[in-house]
C-alpha cells in the first residue's frame, strides 16, 4: 500500500477490524518512511461483471467510485458525513447486485442513488438531480425543488437545513 503522504510503499498495519457489518476490513497503517498514519478499507469485489448502459447506448464496466464522486460533488459543503455516503453507495450496490442482472441502465442507478439521497439531504439531492435528470431549463429545476418541498420526507436529521 502506498503512503498517501510520501508515496512510499513501506508500511505496517497497526490495527485491523471488521466494519460495516463484517463486509469491510478497516486497517490502520503507519508509513515506515515518514511515520504518518492512514486508514484503508478492504472489501470483496464482486466477480460478476456488471455493465452500465449509458444514455448514449454505450456500455461501460460498473465503477463504484463514479457513484461516490458524484455524491461527493453533490454533498460538497453539506452536513453529510463520509460514512453516510459509503452506506448509501453500499445500499445501492447491494440492490444492483441482488437483481442478478448483467447490464443495468445508468438511469436506474441514478434513480436508486437519488431516492436515497433525497432522504439524506435535500440540497444535495437537488444538486445531484440537476445532473442526473438533465434539466432542460430553469423551470424544470424549480419544479423539482417544489416537489422536494411539497413531499413529506421522513423526519429530518437535526443538522440538515431547510431548502428555501
Amino acid at each position: 500500500m502506498r503512503c498517501p503522504f510520501c508515496g512510499d510503499n513501506k508500511d505496517k498495519v497497526i490495527d485491523s477490524r471488521a466494519a460495516d457489518g463484517g463486509r469491510v476490513i478497516r486497517r490502520r497503517r503507519q508509513c515506515r518512511a515518514c511515520n504518518q498514519r492512514f486508514t484503508t478499507y478492504e472489501h470483496v469485489e464482486n466477480n460478476s461483471r456488471l455493465a452500465v448502459i449509458k444514455r448514449d447506448g454505450t456500455r461501460v464496466p460498473y465503477d463504484r467510485q463514479k457513484i461516490m464522486v458524484g455524491l461527493e460533488r453533490a454533498c460538497y459543503k453539506r452536513p453529510v458525513r463520509a460514512e453516510q455516503l459509503q452506506q448509501l453507495v453500499d445500499a445501492v450496490e447491494e440492490e444492483l447486485f441482488r437483481s442478478n442482472e448483467r447490464e443495468i441502465e445508468s438511469i436506474a442507478i441514478g434513480r436508486a442513488v437519488s431516492d436515497r439521497l433525497k432522504r439524506l439531504d435535500q440540497v444535495a439531492y437537488v444538486r445531484y438531480a440537476s445532473v442526473y435528470k438533465a434539466f432542460r431549463d430553469l423551470d424544470d429545476l424549480l419544479d423539482e425543488v417544489r416537489d422536494v418541498l411539497e413531499s413529506t420526507p421522513s423526519p429530518e436529521p437535526p443538522d440538515q437545513g431547510r431548502l428555501f
